[in-house]
């Protein structure tokens, strides 16, 4: 291979090119800030669309509130069925002494 040649200049910057593409796609996969041409940074999310800020940042707050609510609601459940499993696993004459007791 001739190291003086136009070819190996050009593999160079093929390579190098390469290299610049794969690392900003890593980046912008993982939500890091994608550096431009020039040196600075392009931050991912909102760009262009301040306008929609307000709307995405009332979704995440009702998104949050629908969560709490639902996080509740599954607790609950879980305590129910906890007791209905243990209703259907206890013997019958226990239940029938706990029944008798209440009345």
């Amino acid at each position: 291979m001739s190291w003086s040649g136009p070819g190996f200049v050009i593999a160079i910057i093929a390579i190098s090119t390469i290299g610049w593409v794969i690392n900003s796609w890593i980046r912008a996969k993982h939500g890091y800030p994608v550096e431009n041409e020039w040196g600075g940074t392009t931050a991912l999310g909102f760009d262009g669309l301040e306008e929609d800020y307000p709307n995405a940042v009332r979704k995440i707050a009702l998104l949050t509130s629908e969560n709490e609510k639902l996080n509740g609601k599954v607790s609950r459940l879980e305590e129910r069925i906890a007791v209905l499993e243990r209703i259907a696993t206890d013997p019958a004459q226990r239940i029938a002494r706990e029944i008798d007791s209440l009345r």
